[in-house]
């Protein structure tokens, strides 16, 4: 790979080197917070370095995708995990040029590109001297291309867990019930259900795959045509894909048919009754009093140059003078190589001129230039990359652009004209279902919607027989019960013989592996990315007729090509059915539903803008108005993800209304917070409350004490004693020890000398005094207790009664005290 980079800046001594470790447990048990269900590591390389943004990890081959996880952030890096069937190509033998400013020291060369059919090209470097890199590579090369369908991740889940609301056949039915405007009856069973009108019926003769095997069980076809006759025109289309009707009008009786080419040969000599007499029939006749007759139109998507070299092979064109008021028209649209050749070329431009490059040297958007040449640099290269841009972009662009215009013509035709129309190209599985799934999109407003969507996918790209195993090179069933059945398919060359890969798929083998490897790896083409671009490109013309968004459309084709799904394999709804890829994984639609039902109505699926009354009928743009632009957000998002995102209406509110709904998140977290303060607060100022009435009755309680005490000291003043009271420190005995010292008087006369004494008075808290007779204090502090027991056991206790509970004094003392007429004072 040529490009811009140096290693020079590579530190490899700050990756951490996990070894010794254990292979296969140890490796998945560091995986396991990082693995989708039913997925396993077959390989793995430490210490790597993807070059795109210099970002160090964990380089793991699942059985499911290529993983890399960051090593300092310990999370997935997009930009690094790519699912094994999404990648196109592998190169180990891939050579860096050193930037000029940078020495041209020894730079280790193992390197890893991955080139992804997603606009990803993504190189990965190994430590030097290791076996990493090779036992990577080896796994890539046995599991990005499995020999059988069931080694596809898809297969890996337990059927058991698969919850599918419907089968296809069912939900195709209903889309049929839908176009001829009746109620699919529930009651009954599919086989049963019948469906005409006064143009058209549905059959079934194709229930069992004879009439096509490219073609769904169930077709709607003109009322006037047998199945006889349907058998008989089957045999001059290509692969036998007869006109039928894909959607129809009932109210003016148009009809957008599809099939493939017809078997004129080289002098467009070769004719079929029954073809005519078919193609004739979709033309009925109007429903105005007149009854004048319809305009039909055939629609050839390809050049006329390449319809008439398929006329040399048996191939070829109608001719308007076999089918009655019919006109013949040729698009001009390329076939799938010079599609996938196109894209290829605009991928290397995108990869080598974008903010986040494989080569490791980002691309400047301004003019940096040199003193040398004058500022003649643009973009990591020089002017003339604009040149190879316009060339490069104005080639893929002009694909896009003639889908839009054939698919709107083709709508305006039914829409004003009330004309039907048959399109066909080659096989009639391509180019055909990239116009007919695109006029009905642009006639059918229901096909706007989510459901409809679906629908439309289903019925014209999967029961149509859109071959996408081929375009995506994954494998196919080979054979069923033992017996080989004929496809019919041929490739887009425009020869009629049947492709090497889909001719008789006979018995599993080394060779017949490898014949089918080498052939849908040719046949390889992204026709379904086509198809989403022109939506693209519709939705930026009507924001508001869509109801999913750009984003939808990205998240779609991703899951188209990782394979995960069981909807999206094989080549017809006939293999699907008989490899059990339905019943046997899981379904895209109820992945992508979920997705948006965990987001809600803002989910980025949602276009915000989505008006349905505005947009209730069949858009028709003017074809000024088809001028094309790069989508960016499929792209650009790997090179450019900043810039991919900026310009887009769509992306802007989705980014505001994030920043909005993360507003109102803090403002829902503010609330509870606030309510949860104020419910603690009310809580606290209960608790202060009850504290006030507490300490309200303390106080209480300390002032009747204090009165207590003052009388107390009073009463024992009014003898002559001198008071002191100490309160003990000992908070397990909570007693006041009054200590009152009796002195006789100097004025008192006849008292002994020696009769001084001192009395000891303890007073109890109060609630340490229980209120039985019987308890521990009133043993001890009553003065009438004696050895035998309470003097008054029968009757109420005096002291337990009194003011002065707990006082116990030396009561021999008082009686010793004489009391003087001195103490007291005149009456």
């Amino acid at each position: 790979m040529d490009g811009s980079g140096s290693w020079d800046a590579i530190d490899w001594n700050q990756i951490e080197d996990p070894r010794p470790r254990r292979p296969g447990q140890a490796v998945k048990e560091s995986m396991d917070d990082f693995l989708l269900e039913d997925e396993e590591v077959i390989a793995q390389g430490h210490g790597v370095i993807l070059l795109n943004n210099r970002e160090a990890g964990t380089l793991s081959v699942t059985n499911f995708r290529l993983l890399f996880v960051s090593q300092a952030k310990k999370c997935v890096i997009d930009l690094g995990t790519i699912p094994l069937t999404t990648i196109e190509k592998l190169n180990d033998d891939v050579k860096l040029q050193p930037l000029p400013h940078l020495s041209d020291k020894s730079r280790p060369r193992e390197l890893l590109q991955v080139i992804g059919k997603d606009m990803r090209i993504i190189v990965f470097a190994f430590v030097p001297k290791t076996k990493q890199k090779n036992e990577v590579f080896d796994a890539l090369r046995r599991y990005t291309k499995p020999a059988n369908l069931w080694d596809l991740y898809a297969f890996s889940c337990d059927p058991s867990t698969i919850k599918n609301d419907s089968e296809p056949k069912w939900r195709l039915l209903r889309e049929y019930f839908r176009l001829f405007r009746k109620s699919l009856p529930q009651s009954r069973g599919a086989g049963e259900v019948s469906l005409s009108n006064d143009w058209w019926r549905l059959t079934r003769v194709n229930s069992s795959y004879s009439l096509c095997s490219t073609y769904p069980s169930e077709l709607i076809v003109p009322r006037s045509i047998s199945d006889e006759d349907l058998f008989q025109a089957s045999t001059f289309r290509s692969g036998k894909r007869l006109p039928v009707i894909s959607w129809c009008d009932p109210g003016s009786g148009a009809v957008l048919a599809r099939s493939s080419q017809p078997m004129v040969g080289l002098m467009m000599n070769f004719r079929n009754n029954a073809d005519e007499k078919l193609v004739c029939a979709l033309s009925s006749r109007t429903t105005d009093d007149k009854g004048s007759p319809r305009k039909l139109y055939i629609i050839d998507a390809r050049p006329r140059a390449n319809a008439l070299a398929n006329g040399a092979k048996g191939g070829g064109s109608e001719s308007s003078s076999n089918y009655a008021r019919s006109e013949v028209l040729f698009l001009g649209i390329q076939n799938i190589h010079t599609m996938r050749d196109s894209l290829s070329r605009l991928r290397d431009y995108v990869d080598a001129h974008g903010s986040i490059s494989s080569n490791g040297s980002p691309s400047a958007v301004s003019v940096v230039g040199d003193r040398r040449n004058r500022g003649s640099t643009w973009g990591g290269g020089n002017l003339n990359s604009m040149t190879s841009f316009s060339s490069t972009l104005g080639e893929w662009l002009n694909h896009i652009q003639n889908i839009l215009v054939g698919a709107s013509w083709i709508a305006a035709q039914i829409a004003e004209e009330a004309a039907s129309v048959l399109v066909h190209c080659s096989d009639g599985w391509d180019r055909t279902t990239q116009l007919v799934a695109l006029a009905c999109l642009l006639l059918d407003p229901y096909y706007r919607t989510f459901s409809g969507f679906q629908a439309l996918v289903e019925k014209d790209w999967l029961a149509f027989g859109h071959p996408f195993a081929e375009r995506m090179g994954v494998p196919t069933v080979t054979e069923i019960g033992g017996s080989q059945y004929e496809l019919l398919r041929q490739p887009s060359l425009g020869n009629l013989s049947s492709s090497p890969s889909r001719n008789v798929l006979g018995a599993s083998g080394p060779s017949s592996h490898a014949s089918v490897q080498s052939q849908t790896s040719n046949n390889s083409s992204p026709i379904l990315l086509q198809w989403l671009d022109c939506i693209s490109q519709l939705l930026r013309l009507y924001p508001s007729a869509f109801q999913f968004s750009s984003k939808f459309l990205v998240d779609f084709m991703d899951s188209v090509l990782s394979c995960r799904f069981g909807n999206f394999l094989c080549n017809s709804e006939r293999e699907r059915e008989q490899s059990g890829a339905t019943s046997s994984c899981r379904c895209m639609w109820s992945y992508l539903a979920d997705l948006r039902a965990s987001g809600g109505i803002f989910h980025e699926h949602y276009n915000p803008f989505y008006d349905p009354v505005k947009h209730n009928g069949a858009l028709l743009p003017p074809a000024a108005a088809l001028a094309p632009t790069l989508w960016p957000q499929f792209y650009l998002r790997w090179t450019c993800p900043i810039e991919s995102q900026g310009g887009d209406l769509e992306s802007q509110w989705h980014a505001m209304n994030k920043k909005y709904a993360e507003t109102m998140k803090a403002k829902d977290i503010a609330e509870w917070r606030a309510k949860d303060i104020k419910m603690k607060m009310e809580s606290v100022k209960q608790d202060l409350q009850r504290e006030r009435r507490a300490s309200s009755t303390a106080l209480a309680t300390a002032q009747s004490a204090q009165r207590e005490n003052a009388a107390i000291k009073k009463a024992i003043e009014s003898i002559g004693c001198t008071i002191k009271f100490s309160t003990s420190e000992n908070q397990e005995d909570r007693t006041e020890v009054l200590s009152c010292s009796l002195r006789r008087g100097t004025d008192a006369r006849g008292q002994d000398e020696n009769g001084d004494f001192s009395v000891s008075i303890s007073a109890i808290e109060d609630g340490l005094v229980s209120e039985a007779p019987g308890d521990h204090f009133c043993e001890s502090l009553c003065p009438f207790r004696t050895r035998e027991g309470c003097r008054w056991p029968d009757a109420p206790c005096a002291q337990l009664g009194s003011q002065f509970v707990g006082l116990k004094a030396n009561f021999d003392a008082f009686d010793r005290l004489s009391i003087q007429d001195c103490y007291f004072g005149p009456e």
